[in-house]
């Protein structure tokens, strides 16, 4: 598995079947300086209760220690640069994490998870780190990507990944104890590399 690039959408401004790529994004690495920007609508996610099965009470640290990843995995953040009364700043704007689904034997299988700030929610976002981590993971090697528990109620996401050519594989019937809906399944998605 090679190092993740640093990936501007800034100059392709390309279309595809599947939607436009936001022009105004930069998809890179995420450092230790980035938590702190991340916790805010990741804390928010996780406690609406509706698409991540983390723990209710996490903190701060063991929000930090599910989401920020160590090789071989990688967390991404995608920022859209802002003038201050400092200089250029950076929002970010969502992020995403990606490794082997499984180690060893399971290895050449990627997975991923993606949270987007609710606040540039349907701007696209998702989408861009979407095909930023497929594109990511085609590069690394991986012969497809697995998502082991997508929310069959969460659905703008389940939209999103088919749109990106994912398939349900399956769904698993009162998986996820939704906050408002109860017991609802959680689909397994597959995109084929």
């Amino acid at each position: 598995m090679s190092n993740p690039p640093v990936i501007s959408n800034r100059s392709q401004g390309r279309t595809s079947e599947a939607g436009p790529i936001r022009s105004d994004l930069e998809i890179r690495p995420a450092g230790a300086a980035d938590w702190p920007l991340i916790w805010p609508f990741f804390a928010r996610i996780v406690e609406a209760g509706d698409t991540y099965a983390y723990p209710q009470d996490l903190t701060e640290e063991s929000g930090r220690a599910l989401w920020m990843a160590q090789p071989p995995d990688l967390t991404v953040v995608a920022v859209r640069r802002h003038d201050t009364e400092d200089g250029t700043g950076e929002m970010v704007l969502g992020s995403a994490k990606m490794g082997p689904n499984r180690p060893g034997r399971g290895a050449h299988i990627g997975t991923a998870s993606f949270m987007v700030n609710p606040e540039y929610a349907g701007q696209g976002i998702g989408r861009a780190l979407g095909r930023h981590i497929v594109e990511q993971c085609r590069a690394d090697g991986y012969r497809g990507i697995q998502f082991n528990a997508v929310v069959e109620t969460n659905h703008a996401a389940v939209a999103l990944w088919l749109s990106l050519g994912f398939q349900i594989m399956a769904t698993i019937p009162e998986a996820f104890d939704h906050r408002e809906r109860g017991l609802v399944g959680l689909h397994v998605m597959y995109l084929p590399l």
